[in-house]
């Protein structure tokens, strides 16, 4: 409901709200002087300027999603069929103009929609799934101010807004799961996932480097670390900031916990609720066996008999072949993403050959 009740931003200071339109981008205007600098012109000034800025921005953001409604529209009405037959160009200039609207997450959508029609069987029900998110997420935006505060900082973030992590910091003992890297355009994402023994949050770092070149921030999985992690808004908070580190890493014991299949899915319903454009949710599934399932595989629990399928993804991964090989049958522990898609592996524990295997006791299979 609060999803679809899209209005027009305001342009000016709702007499009722005093909110603006660069309220609409979170932290991004660069917040108003304080009493204490108020008497600052400087500072006064290069606020305001901040401010007319983010407005300007988030105006045109709100002209691109409307636009991109009327694209989704046309698309509908002249059946899904015809997105099959169009020119791929179309949706790349499409994607262009949202990058012009500065709106760089609904532009990466775009383009991952035109690219539906071409991934196979089943394409026809994936593009409508797609264009219900994509309209999904322009109507979150144009109703912005009507969503609570951690679904409207999420809708902000899937926007392409950038946020800073805010919040108190959290120190623990933090066990690094896993730590992969991909290729995102131009540059290349690396993305370590850390597990607090105390708190029992999942935390999710970000790092980032050149094309041929590696992200600056790299800890060993397996080992865990004595650190603060800031938390970044937005729905599930997972993603956050590594502040101080309290000595060297050292190796972990055992690995967490974990639960059933059953309960991973359960848990990236529950994470949908915040984040309604996620893709996955890190879980760790305890006691599960590797094993085929028609063209695929999927990962059966020996503790409830429930089972997971494998993501496409990951079936012509070597680390999908050495899970296999390592499990020789046997139960063992997982760290991956469950989505939509399948769960997709991204480290194992063997404890029973844990001298033998990888350092700690681990074997990454990103």
């Amino acid at each position: 409901m609060l999803l679809s009740q899209g209005e027009e931003p305001a342009r000016t200071a709702d007499p009722a709200t005093g909110r603006t339109v660069a309220d609409r981008l979170g932290g991004a205007s660069g917040g108003r002087a304080s009493d204490g600098g108020a008497s600052d012109a400087s500072a006064a000034g290069r606020s305001r300027a901040a401010e007319r800025r983010a407005d300007r921005r988030a105006e045109r953001i709100t002209g691109g999603a409307r636009e991109l409604e009327q694209r989704l529209a046309d698309l509908l009405r002249g059946g899904l069929a015809s997105a099959e037959r169009s020119d791929h160009t179309l949706w790349e200039e499409t994607a262009a103009r949202m990058v012009d609207a500065q709106a760089p997450g609904l532009a990466g959508r775009v383009r991952e929609l035109g690219s539906v029609p071409a991934s196979g069987p089943g394409w026809p029900a994936r593009l409508l799934e797609e264009c219900a998110l994509l309209h999904l997420l322009d109507t979150a935006w144009i109703g912005l101010d009507g969503l609570p505060a951690p679904l409207a900082a999420t809708v902000r973030t899937r926007v392409g807004l950038t946020a800073s992590a805010e919040g108190p910091a959290v120190r623990d003992r933090w066990l690094v799961l896993a730590q992969h890297d991909a290729p995102d355009g131009r540059i290349v994402t690396r993305r370590i996932w850390l597990y607090g023994g105390e708190s029992g949050q999942t935390a999710l770092l970000l790092s980032f480097g050149a094309a041929g070149r590696a992200p600056a921030l790299s800890l060993p999985a397996g080992s865990v670390i004595d650190a603060e992690v800031t938390p970044y808004p937005g729905g599930g908070r997972l993603r956050a900031e590594l502040g101080q580190r309290f000595g060297d890493p050292a190796p972990a014991a055992s690995p967490p916990v974990g639960g059933t299949t059953a309960d991973a899915v359960a848990a990236y319903g529950r994470a949908l609720r915040d984040d309604p454009w996620l893709d996955a949710w890190p879980v760790v599934l305890r006691e599960v066996i590797p094993a085929p399932s028609g063209d695929g595989w999927r990962l059966i629990s020996s503790v409830d008999g429930s089972a997971l399928p494998v993501a496409p993804s990951a079936w012509a991964r070597p680390g999908l072949w050495r899970l296999v090989a390592f499990s020789g049958g046997e139960p063992l522990t997982v760290f991956g993403e469950c989505g939509h898609r399948g769960f997709e592996p991204l480290a194992a524990w063997f404890p029973e050959l844990s001298d033998g295997i990888g350092a700690r006791g681990i074997v990454t299979l990103a």
